[in-house]
């Protein structure tokens, strides 16, 4: 062991990094000084492109490596501070916002940061109409008309004009979510390919989408070396960045799913964060004198979803009797003790409106007595799709325990992240259990996706959660708009819990609990702190003794 620790120290960073990646749990290989290695579960990374990527882990490797306007203050998030903007103003009639940016800021390129680069981001955004573009088109803006609605007065003026008098705190949320990242325009043309326009795309380039799946064009306090899929993540520091600099000289993602291999390495100095802990190791790692646990409310929120284009599913008798086959009391004391509390609405705690009750219990009897109301006496068989990783397998364990008890064949469809969010997305589920995290700290962020659907057909646009569910509930999505343009706080809070209940009562939704995310720590990592949403989580302010 000895030996292997004095050859780290001389070996190149490459050569370090490889030997990491390679080091089996009981090698017992400490990690280098200057290097950060977490496990962490991240196979449902799909793509690196700031415009297109839409998934939990990808915010955490974006929000680290991509600069925005602003941020979510990690310490208030009532409230906003400047990354690349260094002060903003609002017109009068609440319809244009004039972003002033800091001066002199590069890229990791080293090319100059202008309000250019910060159009570009927008227009390629819009442009590419992947997964996350609704949270800018939803203020107007198209492929027809961005240029002009997103665009730069001069090289450190970015003007960007909305379609209605929003609440200001809602509009600068919006610029916090991932899709409002700031590319390096001149790097991104660079590898822009050709495309021939068609019927569903009408550019003549691909806005460097393809190449920045993999690719890197940022500005953050670390950019991005590498990712291999259901590998590795590696992040060096920026030395361009024009904030404090990083710390550590780079920051590695081990994939690691299972939660015993974590902790055995974590253990073992292999790694020096373990990110994915179910409540007995996380309590092991508590007990140990050379580790440390942190935790922190998430606004993530865990359901099972039900597709509205399975004719079982879709009725409403079926929807409230699975919401009785959860055995809710045993979840909460046992998979997810520590690590999240039982929550059955769609706003996480903490959130403007957020409904705090808990109607639904285990109950068979109600259970079955609405599945015979349905028609349905003698049970269904039915799939759900399942992320293989915990707490999602148990709890997907757990309920088909449970709904057998009403008759009902569950059949576990177990896949990675991608294989099961690429075909959720598709709409060709029966069932799935998801973990929602807030793209941006407003309430709107939830409604949105769990009660609008402004075009269910399979070509829709919006592709919200509801729409993933084939949940057509016009009534919802005009209260939902409504909701978004309510300026006194206090009739907001009220229409978001009247949506609440909504989908307590009828929704295709069974909403489980919200998450407290926690980590387990070697003993000499300083200032790991968990943020209080998925891209919060910063990584340049850590170090190590």
């Amino acid at each position: 062991m000895n030996g292997l620790n004095g050859r780290l120290r001389i070996l190149s960073a490459s050569a370090a990094m490889s030997l990491l990646l390679m080091a089996a749990p009981q090698a017992l290989a400490e990690t280098p000084k200057d290097t950060l290695v977490e496990a962490f579960a991240i196979d449902d990374i799909i793509t690196m492109d700031p415009g297109e990527a839409f998934e939990l882990s990808t915010a955490e490797m974006t929000s680290n490596t991509y600069s925005l306007l602003v941020r979510l203050d990690p310490n208030d998030t009532t409230k906003v501070v400047g990354d690349l903007a260094e002060s903003w103003n609002v017109s009068d009639d609440g319809l244009t916002y004039t972003f002033k940016l800091k001066p002199d800021m590069k890229f990791a390129s080293g090319n100059p940061i202008t309000a250019e680069d910060v159009a570009y981001s927008f227009e390629r955004a819009v442009k590419l109409d992947k997964s996350p573009a609704f949270i800018l088109t939803q203020f107007g803006l198209n492929g027809d008309n961005v240029t002009e609605k997103a665009k730069a007065a001069d090289a450190s003026t970015f003007v960007f004009t909305v379609d209605q008098p929003y609440a200001p705190s809602f509009v600068l949320n919006c610029l916090t979510a991932t899709v409002a990242s700031v590319v390096d325009k001149q790097l991104v043309l660079e590898h822009a390919k050709p495309m021939t326009p068609n019927a569903e795309y009408k550019y003549d380039t691909d806005f460097g989408n393809d190449w920045l799946k993999t690719g890197y064009a940022g500005s953050g306090a670390f950019k991005l070396r590498e990712w291999r899929a259901n590998e590795v993540v590696v992040l060096e520091r920026n030395d361009n960045f024009y904030g404090e600099p990083a710390k550590l000289a780079r920051v590695i993602y081990r994939h690691m799913k299972e939660s015993s291999g974590q902790r055995l390495a974590l253990e073992a100095g292999d790694i020096d964060v373990a990110r994915n802990l179910d409540p007995g190791d996380l309590e092991a790692v508590a007990k140990n004198a050379d580790l440390a646990t942190t935790s922190a409310a998430k606004g993530t929120v865990y359901y099972i979803s039900l597709n509205q284009k399975n004719a079982t599913l879709a009725k409403p008798e079926v929807r409230e009797a699975l919401k009785y086959l959860v055995d809710y009391d045993a979840i909460g004391a046992t998979l997810i003790k520590g690590i999240g509390e039982i929550h059955q609405s769609f706003l996480p705690k903490g959130v403007l409106g957020a409904l705090d009750e808990n109607p639904y219990t285990f109950d068979v009897a109600k259970a079955k007595e609405l599945l015979a109301k349905a028609g349905l006496a003698d049970g269904f068989t039915v799939t759900i799709d399942v992320r293989n990783t915990q707490p999602v397998s148990g709890i997907a364990e757990s309920f088909q325990q449970t709904v057998g008890q009403a008759g009902v064949k569950l059949e576990i469809i177990p896949g990675d992240g991608k294989q099961t969010l690429t075909k959720y997305r598709a709409r060709n589920h029966d069932m799935y259990i998801g973990q929602w995290g807030m793209d941006y700290f407003d309430p709107n962020s939830n409604a949105e996706t769990f009660t609008a659907n402004p075009d269910n057909s399979d070509e829709g646009k919006n592709k919200t959660l509801a729409w993933r569910n084939a949940w057509d509930v016009p009534e919802l999505t005009e209260k939902t708009k409504a909701a978004l343009l309510e300026k006194d706080s206090e009739k907001r809070a009220g229409m978001y819990k009247e949506l609440q209940q909504a989908v307590l009562k009828d929704g295709p939704f069974i909403i489980i609990h919200q998450q407290t995310e926690v980590a387990g720590l070697r003993g000499n990592v300083k200032d790991f702190k968990l943020g209080p949403s998925f891209d919060t989580n910063y990584v340049s302010t850590i170090s190590k003794e």
